[in-house]
């Protein structure tokens, strides 16, 4: 197997549509066919590239059962677009159709795939603990720069009738967890703490949390930014604020605030991938995104 290190190196190793079904079919199934119907079945290969399980009698190859079922998009546009994709800044839809050279109604969908079967909460199954810290920010364009009749009126700080709050839990060293909130009143906020939490652990936020319950499960301290307390000992949320710097990069920058409420919580996972796979080598970063979208496909409508 290779080592993807560069733009060239891909497209020099995957430059054709067999050479990426070979690398799918060892990826997924070692080498070894398995039937999607029946794994205990065995397998027949055909003459036309399709295996059939001796059992049910269906056909199949490896693309069958993920979002590559059907698709007229052949298999190494694909994976040039799950390639592009997991770049640091991720790409636009309308960037990768002069790419790829189709329409960009085709890109949109095909990124559209691949964030809906790339959840977050498929690599981070465990609680976080140790040192957390915790904060929330606001993503929607700016107030004062709308069309007038589309301006919102008493929207001023904390204020979310004009943007969509996400909130943030960032484990030192460890794991990000993005959730899109409705709001951001302790009420909505607590139960998702305790959900991806640990108990027991330590716990930094700024003065938003300082009457919240969080103390009764977790060691709980906090900053007040209000008097400009950034740091106090161990005490600090600049970590978690440094993620919503570049995860406003990745908003601002390559999809220039075109994300609806609908879809702002798979762009936070595609983020939080990003984030929690920056250990990763370009390769191990691929072959985890490829296997992890073998999910379903879903229509454009």
């Amino acid at each position: 197997m290779f080592k993807i290190k560069s733009l060239l190196r891909f497209l020099l190793t995957l430059p054709t549509e067999q050479d990426c079904i070979d690398y799918l079919e060892k990826l997924i199934w070692d080498g070894v066919p398995i039937s999607p119907y029946d794994p205990t079945a065995k397998v027949w290969k055909l003459a036309d590239g399709y295996y059939r399980c001796s059992k049910t009698k269906k056909r199949f190859n490896v693309k069958t059962g993920t979002i590559f079922k059907n698709s007229k998009i052949p298999l190494v546009d694909w994976f040039w677009a799950l390639y592009r994709f997991l770049s640091k800044k991720g790409i636009s839809s309308c960037q990768l159709a002069k790419e790829l050279g189709i329409t960009q109604k085709s890109t949109w969908n095909m990124l559209k795939d691949i964030r809906e079967n790339l959840n977050q909460f498929n690599f981070v199954k465990d609680e976080l603990k140790g040192e957390i810290q915790i904060d929330e920010t606001l993503v929607g364009g700016s107030n004062p720069n709308r069309h007038w009749d589309k301006k919102f009126l008493n929207c001023q700080g904390r204020s979310c009738i004009d943007k969509t709050p996400v909130l943030g839990i960032l484990e030192r060293g460890g794991y990000l967890i993005l959730v899109v909130v409705p709001d951001t009143k302790l009420r909505t906020l607590e139960p998702i703490i305790n959900a991806h939490v640990k108990v027991g652990s330590t716990i930094y936020t700024d003065e938003l949390y300082r009457h919240s319950r969080l103390y009764k499960r977790f060691i709980h301290q906090w900053i007040n930014h209000k008097v400009k307390q950034y740091v106090n000992g161990k005490v600090t949320t600049n970590a978690i604020e440094n993620v919503w710097t570049h995860f406003k990069i990745l908003i601002h920058g390559t999809y220039h605030n075109n994300i609806s409420d609908k879809y702002l919580q798979n762009y936070a996972d595609e983020f939080a991938f990003h984030f929690n796979t920056r250990n990763y080598n370009e390769r191990d970063r691929f072959d985890l995104a490829l296997s992890s979208v073998m999910g379903k496909n879903l229509t454009y409508r």
